[in-house]
């Protein structure tokens, strides 16, 4: 009986805050070559995210995994226009800020069991 218990599963439900927001219709769907409009919008998402989990303080699954809508609001307003060149570099830079709060977003989570 205890075997069964260590199949790995092909689902791939998170073990934190199951109930996260899919990402917008448009972004799964996207057109290989377009794949890096994807990635930046990711990059901003995981940016934000880790700015309002220090911000707040809180590590809250709303907190953590919001709605997408902010991420792609920031990218249609400041990126949507980019050339590729141009979105990767914005995805470089959003991925340091990302970085630089990892560590500070970490242990908030950490104590609040979200990580």
């Amino acid at each position: 009986m205890a075997e069964r218990n260590l199949i790995p599963s092909l689902e791939s439900i998170p073990d934190v805050c199951p109930e996260r927001p899919n990402e917008p219709n448009w972004m799964q769907n996207i057109a290989l070559r377009d794949a890096y409009h994807r990635v930046l919008v990711q990059d901003i998402y995981r940016a934000q995210n880790m700015e309002r989990i220090v911000e707040t303080g809180s590590c809250d699954c709303a907190t953590r995994f919001p709605t997408w809508d902010t991420a792609e609001g920031a990218f249609r307003e400041n990126h949507a226009d980019a050339d590729r060149a141009e979105m990767l570099q914005a995805s470089d830079t959003y991925n340091r800020l990302a970085n630089d709060l990892r560590s500070q977003a970490k242990a908030i989570c950490e104590a609040a069991g979200n990580w």
